[in-house]
């Protein structure tokens, strides 16, 4: 009787490892620059959403003939400033805001960051709402994620 051995030899696994190292080495730092990348979309999409939220509510208000001071949007009440939304009246107007850390500043500005960035300060997106005659500002942040 005759033994046939299978396997791999020792210099198979030692090139097969290698190789594997030499894929990790590109890929990882790649990998670890998307958690960056996805807070910039975040915060990109958070603006979006408070752009069309805006305009959204402002539609409501021209309408309504230039005289509400509140419009409602999916069932929830929109306070409005100069025929936009307040600074309580976007929040309402985009309900669901969970995953960024937001905070209302006496009633002047709404600042919304992302939660996981390192620098919060520099991932983030304002809302001041709208001056007489003007729109409202939105100004994203985006530095570092």
């Amino acid at each position: 009787m005759r033994l046939v051995q299978k396997g791999f030899t020792l210099i198979e696994l030692v090139v097969v490892i290698t190789i594997l190292g030499i894929l990790a080495a590109f890929a990882i730092p790649r990998f670890a620059s998307l958690d960056s990348a996805a807070r910039v979309s975040a915060i990109n999409g958070l603006t979006g959403s408070i752009r069309s939220a805006s305009a959204l509510a402002h539609a409501e208000y021209l309408a309504a003939g230039n005289l509400p001071t509140t419009v409602t949007m999916e069932g929830q009440a929109v306070a409005l400033t100069n025929g936009y939304p307040s600074v309580t009246g976007i929040q309402a107007a985009l309900q669901d805001t969970s995953s960024f850390s937001c905070t209302a500043t006496a009633n002047t500005s709404w600042v919304c960051q992302e939660a996981g960035a390192a620098t919060a300060a520099t991932c983030q997106v304002t809302y001041l709402p709208a001056a007489a005659g003007s729109i409202p500002t939105i100004t994203p942040l985006v530095s570092t994620c």
